[in-house]
């Protein structure tokens, strides 16, 4: 008995230090004030003396105390001053809140003499349980490192001081997981969850942590990833589970998101992606991942795909402040659209894509979603670096009526009307622009400017399938016969799933005889010098001769609780499809709303109205300096989150 028990003994302390080797921490999550938190696992600062904190100590809770680290120009910072500061960060930021004056830190960055430490502590501290000093004030206490102003959480045991950072609920579904930084130059999967939400949890940091300089312009700004993008250290999943568990976490960052990283974005999730940034609708084809939810309406509306997740959540989330996602076809253009954002196709080859995974590199494209057109126009300025920028903006406005339809033209259109929101906010862009609409038709120049040597009658002839054709054979070619053989080696010959529409899609292509791609690439590239040419040219002067505007949605239903299935190719060329072929920039505005009848609440709701914007190649961003300009002179307007895009 004895040495079963002495054998117990010896196994148990065995199981026990191994059990310690395994032990990580990977952060912890508490609530302050009814408001949910995670404090990441590696401290940003320590106190170097802590000893003044030990009756602090007491009211800890988890070990932690929360404070807050404020910097003053004040040589006397009494009550008035500290009023002025809650005033100030309870307006700026949603991290920060008044259960972080439990403690302060206070700085001195003035150029006045400063007070001694008692006069300081003689000023009202009422119910803040310690105030310390730092170095720049006599008797001050010094930090192993220096932080910026905002919430922290202190550890008076060993004096670490941690980040906070708020945790919010994904309501919308929108994201795959939340990210924080792995401390070398990566990412890892946020180990946080809310109490009882069903969802994903997104962690972000205080926006005072931030300045934003010449060098870091987007210093502090909130980034979702579409989960496309290769980001180091994370996985990159395309909206599928078994390319997801089949490839390891990613070494490499992608050019275009490190880009913005290296601007001072924070990149606080990835987002929800159709599979393969195929084209998917809601309830019909996404099976691996549930669609995420459009905010707009009824909340019951397609969010449009590929770029679902970055669409919906830059249109749900108001702690969300860029969304980066691809455009192919109409991958950027459909969600902006549908969620009623801003949002970009940007001329093709604007930014790299290597380490993003290809739909068709000969219509690939990077864009940017934001609810706030000046922000939008600071991201790109950022992001896009191969074009110049103009702010003298084109004087003539091309007005498709095959896009715009008979409905559109009616003088006066009947007011409230969609055609009445696209009419009355095209007036006072011609007012804007000094000019008038001029009103054209794209089959009437194709057939009075077609190429000589082409002998195509129509361009629903020359382009009906050119972009399935290019998206099925290149993703077959890059992505799906790679991947398949990659899994059937790892699992002994089984294939993995494929969601109904990129499956259909790959199926076509490799159905394709040879030479079709050629074809495609030529008839694209007819249609690409044909446009340069004869419908928007370059200028020297305003970058882009015209501007061409089409209606990118219209406040249409379009329910989720529906299924809808098809697998025949296209076979005609819709207005998105103009920057497609022709590389050109084209870029969603929110201009208004409609109403409708909603069988899901039985209520009057309203779904976004936006038009589209096609410049020259290269014009990107004297479009983005238009639209800045826009606002400034309330002909745009920024949108809100949630059901109504204007309130």
């Amino acid at each position: 008995m004895l040495l079963c028990a002495a054998a117990f003994l010896t196994l148990a302390l065995q199981v026990s230090a191994a059990a310690q080797v395994a032990i990580q921490d990977t952060g912890r999550t508490l609530t302050l004030g009814g408001v949910s938190y995670f404090v990441p696992a590696s401290p940003v600062s320590a106190l170097h003396d802590s000893s003044s904190l030990s009756v602090a100590a007491k009211s800890a809770f988890n070990g932690l105390l929360p404070f807050s680290v404020i910097p003053t120009s004040e040589p006397i910072f009494d009550g008035d001053a500290l009023q002025d500061i809650v005033h100030d960060w309870s307006t700026k930021d949603d991290v920060w809140s008044k259960e972080f004056l439990r403690g302060i830190y206070l700085t001195y960055n003035g150029s006045r003499a400063l007070p001694t430490t008692s006069s300081f502590l003689a000023q009202e501290t009422s119910g803040i349980d310690f105030v310390l000093l730092s170095k720049s004030y006599p008797l001050g206490i010094e930090l192993a490192k220096v932080l910026p102003a905002g919430p922290y959480f202190l550890e008076p045991a060993s004096g670490n001081i941690y980040q906070a950072l708020r945790l919010y609920n994904d309501e919308n579904q929108s994201f795959v997981y939340g990210t924080i930084p792995d401390g070398n130059g990566g990412f890892q999967v946020l180990s946080a969850k809310i109490p009882g939400a069903a969802t994903e949890t997104i962690g972000v940091p205080s926006r005072l942590y931030f300045t934003a300089t010449t060098e870091k312009p987007l210093a502090g700004m909130r980034l979702a990833v579409k989960d496309i993008y290769d980001v180091k250290g994370l996985r990159t999943g395309c909206g599928n589970r078994a390319f997801w568990q089949l490839y390891p976490p990613k070494e490499t960052t992608a050019p275009a998101i490190q880009r913005l990283l290296d601007g001072g974005a924070v990149l606080v999730g990835k987002t929800k992606t159709s599979q393969f940034a195929n084209g998917e609708v809601a309830t019909s084809d996404w099976v691996d991942l549930h669609a995420p939810y459009n905010p707009r309406g009824d909340g019951y509306q397609d969010g449009s795909s590929s770029s679902t997740g970055s669409g919906t959540s830059m249109a749900a989330y108001p702690w969300l402040d860029l969304a980066v996602g691809t455009d192919t076809g109409g991958s950027m253009r459909g969600p902006a659209g549908a969620n009623g954002v801003f949002g970009n196709r940007p001329s093709h080859g604007a930014v790299s894509l290597d380490n993003v995974m290809p739909l068709s590199p000969e219509l690939d494209t990077a864009g940017i979603f934001s609810r706030d057109a000046k922000l939008w126009a600071t991201a790109a300025q950022w992001w896009y670096q191969n074009f110049t920028s103009s702010s003298q903006f084109p004087k003539k406005l091309l007005f498709p009526v095959e896009f715009f339809g008979s409905s559109y033209l009616t003088t006066p259109p009947r007011a409230g009307s969609v055609a009445d929101t696209f009419n009355s906010f095209i007036t006072k862009l011609e007012g804007f622009l000094n000019t008038t609409r001029t009103e054209m038709s794209l089959a009437a120049i194709w057939n009075a400017t077609k190429p000589a040597d082409v002998s195509t009658p129509s361009l629903q002839t020359l382009l009906s399938t050119t972009y399935v054709d290019l998206i099925a054979l290149d993703q077959v070619e890059l992505v799906a016969d790679p991947f398949i053989a990659d899994f059937g080696a790892a699992n002994g010959g089984r294939m993995p799933f494929i969601d109904p529409s990129p499956l259909a899609r790959w199926t076509y292509g490799r159905s394709l005889p040879p030479g079709q791609k050629e074809e495609a690439l030529a008839n694209k590239t007819v249609f690409m010098e044909w446009f340069s040419s004869s419908v928007v040219q370059p200028d020297a002067t305003n970058c882009s001769d015209s501007i061409l505007i089409y209606p990118q949605s219209i406040g249409a239903t379009n329910y989720r609780n529906r299924y809808v299935w098809s697998e025949v190719p296209e076979v005609v060329v819709t207005a998105p499809r103009i920057a497609v072929y022709a590389g050109v920039p084209d870029m969603v505005v929110p201009i208004g709303e409609a109403p409708f009848n909603s069988t899901i609440t039985g209520q009057t709701e309203f779904l976004p109205v936006t038009i589209s914007f096609v410049a020259a190649k290269g014009c990107d961003l004297m479009l983005f300096n238009l639209f800045a300009a826009l606002q400034d002179a309330r002909i745009v307007r920024a949108v809100e989150t949630g059901s109504r895009l204007f309130r």
